[in-house]
């Protein structure tokens, strides 16, 4: 009975060591440190993937398309060299780690010259919210990096390929922060420059981290034996750097969680509280450092009483630090005893002024779609030299709300056929540079043969 229970524990205790190791279908100690010693050598063809992917990631984050910046994730060779930073420091080959640092920091390089190129010749020069997204690391991005590394660290050491290494490329990011400084460098924002190098510099010191960690649990032999005091000063050199990195971002994660249940306290305050019969809230307003929080009321007015049992109730929702400012109506008697309070005259100046913004940004797109007029006076003088059947031609760029296209105007003295309409088309594409061309031609329309007539003589 004893043997049994003892042959049983065993083959549990085996049962969850092979379910948990990770050396298993796991390359040879020299085919991995082959394959690392691959990662650390500059090959043309990289370099240009790794140029083609920062430009698509910066398209991606150009028009804000998260797809794009996915794919340009998906194909970008910066990985691999990271991981071998780690795996270099782990088994205390610096000779490797120099020539990793030096591959990684010729991709940074190159990385930030073509994506500083790319949005200095982009039209569109506004943030969009996948930049943005890139400008405040915070504790999370610290925990994706390392988890993403070790998942990253374990599958790059794998006999078979797997999706590992794409999948940690798209957690991690690393692609769209350089595109970010780019763009901050390109625009002259040195916010985005900071924020987004800042998050790039998370993501690659604990992807590398992680790689070392997993190079040591893996019990890959040491290459190179060093002395005590080398082995503390490398040990000091990343203490530092982790803390340095770190702890700005939990002081942004504190600031980012305080900030989300601020606001979400603020919520639930003002959805529970201002419900009444008789009396509508129409607006809101935090001051964040005065500490107050302002609304309007159409209706009924409250009595002193109520806006005092209301300012009682910030204590319940974790605001006693706020106060409350109420803005009740005051009711002007117009014609047809149209009454018109001053908290919804507030409420319509203010989405006024949001629907002013709206066609500003407007304006300001179709103004930069209009860049690089087309010379329609020329191309109209033109038209009319190759095409000898229309006269009094005009032409004009016009721009609506989907794009910007050709339309051009003339005269006939007879209907054009299908080919020559379509030749002439084909010949305003190419001069203008536009898709979309229209054509407006006057032309009499053909007179029909008389009944019973024959053009044929008896």
């Amino acid at each position: 009975m004893k043997n049994q229970e003892t042959e049983a524990k065993k083959s549990g205790r085996a049962f969850f060591q092979n379910l948990l190791d990770m050396r298993s279908n796991m390359l040879s100690y020299d085919e991995l440190h082959d394959m690392m010693e691959e990662n650390t050598v500059i090959y043309g063809a990289n370099m240009w993937i790794l140029m083609l992917a920062i430009l698509i990631a910066s398209i991606g984050l150009n028009v804000n398309s998260t797809a794009v910046i996915i794919g340009a994730m998906l194909i970008s060779p910066l990985m691999s060299g990271i991981l071998t930073m780690g795996y270099s420091l782990a088994i205390r080959d610096l000779s490797m780690f120099k020539h990793a640092a030096a591959r990684f920091a010729t991709q940074v390089v190159i990385s930030l010259i073509t994506s500083t190129v790319y949005f200095a010749l982009s039209p569109l020069k506004t943030a969009t919210s996948e930049m943005i997204a890139r400008t405040g690391p915070t504790l999370w991005d610290v925990l994706i990096a390392l988890f993403g590394g070790i998942a990253g660290a374990i599958g790059n050491t794998r006999q078979k390929a797997s999706n590992v290494i794409p999948g940690v490329a798209i957690a991690t990011a690393l692609m769209p922060p350089l595109c970010t400084v780019g763009y901050g460098i390109a625009t002259g924002q040195l916010s985005f420059v900071l924020g987004a190098l800042y998050l790039f510099a998370i993501n690659t010191l604990f992807i590398a981290l992680s790689a070392l960690l997993v190079t040591k649990l893996l019990g890959v032999p040491c290459r190179q034996e060093l002395d005590e005091k080398k082995r503390k000063h490398i040990s000091r050199i990343i203490a530092v750097l982790i803390v340095v990195t770190v702890v700005p971002s939990i002081l942004f994660g504190a600031l980012t969680v305080y900030r989300s249940v601020l606001e979400q306290n603020i919520n639930d305050y003002l959805e529970s509280e201002f419900v009444f019969a008789d009396t509508q809230l129409v607006g809101s307003n935090v001051d964040g450092i005065e500490r107050k929080i302002s609304v309007s009321l159409v209706g009924v007015q409250l009595s002193d009483e109520r806006i005092s049992e209301l300012e009682s109730k910030l204590d319940d929702y974790d605001l006693g630090d706020f106060t409350l400012h109420v803005t009740q109506n005051r009711q002007i008697e117009g014609q047809d005893d149209d009454k018109v309070t001053i908290a919804l005259q507030e409420h319509t100046i203010r989405e006024l002024q949001e629907q002013l913004e709206v066609e500003k940004a407007e304006r300001e797109s179709l103004s930069e779609r209009l860049e690089g007029q087309v010379d329609c006076e020329s191309l109209a003088r033109k038209t009319a030299s190759i095409f000898t059947k229309l006269t009094d031609v005009k032409c004009g760029q016009v721009a609506d709300g989907e794009g910007s296209y050709l339309l051009l105007l003339a005269r006939a003295d007879a209907p054009l056929t299908d080919e020559e309409t379509q030749t002439v088309r084909n010949f305003l594409r190419e001069e203008s540079g536009l898709a979309d061309v229209e054509l407006l031609i006057d032309a009499p329309e053909p007179v029909p043969p008389e009944p019973g007539g024959s053009d044929e003589t008896p």
